[in-house]
């Protein structure tokens, strides 16, 4: 997913296509959480699915982290992807999120 996770970082449309193909079938919870965020697809449903599939406590803090940056809650995603990156800093869709929830449209 990482290789996958760069390409959607620059906006690739055929990663971003497979990326949806991809969230169909999926049990990862970052596969669901990409796919809400960069294809803004049936973002709630795929969220929730994130929210029920996450085990490992990485994995709790991205779907928090996510469902933080689409309601605009920046201060909570700062603090939360913070203290995330601290533990796990090669979490390249949390960084991602992070950044983005600067920008205007949470979904850019």
């Amino acid at each position: 997913p990482q290789d996958l996770l760069h390409q959607l970082a620059v906006g690739d449309a055929a990663a971003i296509a497979a990326l949806v193909d991809r969230s169909r079938v999926s049990d990862e919870p970052m596969i669901l959480v990409a796919a809400a965020l960069f294809a803004a697809v049936e973002q709630d449903d795929l969220l929730a699915r994130a929210r029920a599939l996450a085990t490992s406590t990485r994995d709790r803090q991205l779907v928090a982290i996510a469902t933080a940056h689409v309601n605009g809650e920046r201060h909570l995603v700062d603090a939360l992807a913070r203290d995330h990156l601290v533990d796990h800093p090669d979490n390249v869709l949390v960084a991602w999120i992070a950044g983005a929830s600067h920008r205007t449209d949470p979904r850019s």
